[in-house]
């Protein structure tokens, strides 16, 4: 039996040409699929696990003040739960930086939680100071907030504005 010389022929040469070339293209559209894809579910998770430590530390607060509850009969508005906002997010280098500085501020500030909205806002430029004197460091970048806007209701909205520590 023979196998007959294909290797020789120019048709059977641009076929095996083709095949090469066509999965090395097929390789880079799965590795750029696969990347887009993991960077999506990357920040979907980064959301998730925020939301559960925000949840998790608002329940906390939450249980602590029912406890007390029994014991005072009036009881006055507490701070329930924090959100903070930052404005120019189109500045900052990567999007899943904004939620580490998110969180790394609502740890700064979360002793505020089941607090007395009535101390808070006694203390409102302390808050203010506490977040625009400290120097956020996320993955090699080091952040200052300014502190734009400051509504202390059950959930205190903090709208802040991000710029590059020198």
């Amino acid at each position: 039996m023979h196998i007959p010389p294909y290797h020789k022929k120019p048709s059977f040469q641009r076929f095996l040409v083709g095949m090469f070339i066509g999965a090395v293209i097929a390789y880079f559209v799965f590795v750029y699929m696969h990347g887009s894809m993991y960077g999506q579910l990357l920040e979907e998770n980064r959301d998730l696990k925020s939301e559960v430590t925000e949840l998790n530390n608002q329940n906390e607060a939450l249980l602590e003040d029912n406890e007390d509850l029994d014991e005072q009969s009036k009881e006055p508005i507490k701070v329930e739960a924090i959100e903070i906002t930052i404005i120019n997010e189109e500045d900052l280098p990567d999007r899943l930086i904004i939620h580490d500085l998110e969180e790394l501020m609502k740890e700064e500030i979360e002793h505020i939680i089941g607090q007395d909205l009535s101390i808070i806002s006694e203390s409102d430029g302390l808050l203010t100071a506490t977040l625009e004197n400290k120097v956020f460091t996320v993955d090699d970048f080091e952040f200052q907030f300014t502190v734009e806007k400051l509504y202390l209701t059950p959930t205190v909205k903090i709208s802040v504005e991000a710029n590059m520590a020198d």
